[in-house]
């Protein structure tokens, strides 16, 4: 029986951006399912279009995978192409199969070759260019689009198919073809034959080891196929799907997870887009089994990420206990975990530092993420930002781009400690878009919670609101206690932000009891100085000394400048009268060794207020001068708003922002927003755009109309003009 071998996607490993064919599909699809629908129909707005139509309510929720054939996306479009190849003469078509062939799944670049080896004649590629489907180039044939090579590839019979790619890897016999021509050989072939897949399964690993996942995937995948031997095959498939997932294939990776029975494949895909409690119980499940100690260790650290994302943190210690039983040394940032965990901070510094130390460059990409959580709980985010960063380039060095997301998530906490909002706004939307492209529906949820930090800080309160809203929608759903815990810390900063102090603590108090799944013991206790600030504020200081003391041993023994700064800064604000001041001045100290510049601004207001209680005036107006400075370079406009409201108490004249540079006064959403109004856009167009609601539109332009000092679109087309000249 001759198994016919349908084309995947031109490239595997660059998911579509949200261009002309997303904004035609329905704003009521969820963002992720959207842009993977984008993915497997190429781009192509019709065939997305098509493929929206078919869905089923549970692929449309995001619970099952898209299809992946294309006979399956895009029917009608396909037929519809088909016809157009059939209209060609045979040598056409004999060419256009042979140039198709060539591309799949990658391009190999022998088609010149192929055509010289054959002795085939070009010229009847002019009726493929009259007909405007493809046209002849230098190194081959360049289609249309992605459809019609597909069409020109589906249309040939099983026969016709198997000698093109016979002809393609008799060709392919260069140095560093060896993947190429096995993949040739094995869909030239007849049927199931033990030594083409035991070549493309070999061939499979040399392109693993040279990161061409995609490519290792499909080799992988046509082996399995070949297979003869059932257990074989179960295997092969299950290696498939992981690589298809690493790659960023996250529809076809699940379609064959489906398939197989792997307790650590279902574990990696619940942990990245299911239900994380059941993503640990998997992992744990799978270390067990595993009889490789280095296999026991990877899953393990997994099974520690996942423990992570739930807030239960208890499970760490299952973790830990399970690698002493399997003999294997627990990775770091899982040794350190449990030891914060169970209140031995000393003991959790040492490991933690020791972990946090590799993040040299070059190195493994989960191993580095690892690193930068360690030094995230530090307090060292100078070396967290290096790790994710470094962890990031490696990733896609390594052709693995769903661990370039896991990446980014955790350096948006290092951007945010360090004060650099706006870029960081700006790289946690692009990861976003690359997790949802990539299936990774957990990680955009994470990333979701982020944003929400970002807009609270820059004052964007509906955005705030919409972005937390939907984070934690999904995280309670999921059993993401890490999301929902920073979507609430960001609500609480946005009340914080705005002086609506009991809310602010009551949203802090609240979070402090949220168990796993809705909660994470991490969040909370990075979240402990505003809760202080919050409680100060009402006068309700007894649960806030008691979350201080905690926050107090945790700094001493981390020692850490930036959260010792933020200790001495709680006691200042739990101090009576004159006695803060002491405290403040401590803090500042402490501050001035650490990386956190915006919690540096933020003490200094509060310490400028003391001052100004205190008639300190000249003192207190040089502190808020200098706070003033920094939110201002910070994008923060409500914590500004308040370092203006002080100098006016003082009675002191401060100017309002100048709204000659908009760059300078509104966010990277805002700024982003007004460029496109400024181009004619209307204001769903623009939601559909950037996957926002028209209600936060509109909510940005009122924004922006009120920074830059304007009343119409008008007047905005001739400031940004400005701006640009």
């Amino acid at each position: 029986m001759v198994t016919p071998v349908n084309p995947p996607p031109l490239d595997r490993t660059s998911p579509p951006q949200l261009t002309d064919a997303g904004r035609r599909l329905d704003p009521a699809l969820p963002e992720g399912v959207r842009a993977r629908v984008l993915r497997v129909a190429h781009g192509d707005p019709h065939a997305a279009a098509e493929l929206a139509a078919r869905l089923t309510e549970r692929q449309t929720a995001g619970l099952d995978p898209l299809p992946t054939e294309p006979a399956d996306v895009a029917p009608e479009l396909l037929r519809a192409h088909r016809g157009e190849i059939r209209a060609l003469p045979d040598a056409t078509r004999l060419l256009l199969l042979l140039a198709a062939a060539d591309q799949y799944p990658l391009a190999t670049h022998a088609f010149p070759r192929a055509v010289a080896a054959g002795r085939l004649d070009l010229r009847p590629l002019e009726a493929a260019e009259s007909a405007g489907v493809a046209h002849a180039t230098v190194g081959g044939v360049a289609f249309r689009d992605a459809w019609t090579r597909i069409a020109a590839y589906e249309t040939a019979s099983p026969a016709d198919r198997r000698d093109a790619h016979r002809l393609l890897a008799r060709v392919l016999s260069g140095a560093g073809e060896t993947s190429h021509r096995s993949w040739h050989r094995g869909a030239g072939s007849l049927g199931p034959s033990g030594r083409l897949a035991a070549e493309l399964r070999t061939a499979a690993e040399h392109s693993r080891a040279a990161g061409r996942l995609a490519l290792a995937g499909a080799l992988t995948e046509r082996a399995a196929v070949l297979c003869p031997a059932p257990a074989e095959q179960d295997r092969l498939v299950a290696r498939a799907a992981a690589d298809a997932w690493s790659s960023g294939d996250a529809d076809r990776a699940r379609r064959l997870a489906a398939r197989t029975d792997d307790p650590a494949l279902s574990g990696i895909l619940a942990l990245r887009a299911g239900n994380a409690p059941e993503a640990f119980d998997a992992l744990l499940a799978a270390a067990v089994r595993r009889p490789r100690a280095e296999d026991v260790t990877e899953l393990l650290a997994l099974a520690t990420e996942a423990a992570v994302y739930t807030g239960d943190l208890r499970r760490c210690r299952e973790a830990f206990v399970a690698a002493h039983w399997l003999g294997v040394a627990p990775p770091g940032a899982l040794a350190g975990l449990c030891a914060a965990v169970e209140g031995r901070y000393e003991d959790a510094r040492a490991v933690l530092k020791a972990a946090a130390g590799r993040c040299g460059p070059g190195g493994d990409p989960t191993l580095l993420i690892h690193s930068g959580i360690a030094a995230l709980m530090l307090g060292d985010h100078t070396r967290a930002a290096t790790a994710t960063l470094r962890a990031a380039a490696s990733a896609r060095a390594r052709g693995t781009p769903v661990t370039a997301v896991q990446a980014m998530e955790f350096r948006a906490y290092a951007d945010f400690w360090t004060g650099r909002t706006r870029a960081a706004e700006a790289a946690a939307q692009d990861a976003l878009a690359q997790a949802y492209a990539t299936g990774q529906d957990n990680g955009a949820c994470h990333l979701r919670a982020a944003l929400a930090m970002f807009a609270a800080v820059t004052g964007d309160e509906d955005a705030c609101r919409e972005r937390a809203a939907d984070a934690r929608a999904h995280a309670l759903s999921r059993g993401l206690g890490l999301p929902a815990a920073l979507a609430q810390w960001a609500l609480a900063f946005l009340d914080l932000g705005s002086g609506r102090y009991p809310a602010a603590a009551a949203r802090l108090r609240a979070l402090a009891g949220f168990g796993p799944g809705h909660g994470h013991r991490a969040i909370r206790h990075l979240a402990t100085p505003h809760y202080v600030e919050a409680a100060a504020r009402t006068g309700d200081t007894r649960v806030a000394r008691a979350a201080h003391a905690d926050y107090q041993r945790w700094a001493s023994a981390v020692r850490s400048p930036d959260e010792l700064a933020l200790g001495a800064r709680c006691q200042a604000l739990l101090a009576p009268g004159a006695e803060a001041v002491e405290h403040y001045r401590t803090a500042l100290d402490l501050h001035a060794r650490g990386t956190r510049d915006f919690e540096r601004a933020r003490t200094e207001l509060l310490f400028a207020g003391t001052l100004r209680r205190l008639r300190h005036r000249t003192e207190a107006r040089d502190r808020l001068h200098s706070a003033l400075e920094a939110f201002e370079s910070f994008g923060a406009p409500h914590c500004a708003t308040q370092a203006r409201a002080e100098l006016r108490a003082l009675g002191t004249p401060v100017p309002a922002p100048a709204a000659t540079d908009p760059a300078a006064v509104l966010t990277a959403q805002q700024l982003m927003v007004a460029r496109m109004a400024a181009e004619g856009a209307t204001n769903r167009e623009i939601a559909d755009r950037l996957a926002l609601s028209p209600r936060t539109i509109d909510h940005h332009l009122r924004g922006v109309f009120a920074r830059l000092g304007i009343r119409s679109r008008i007047e905005l087309v001739r400031l940004l003009a400005r701006g640009d000249d």
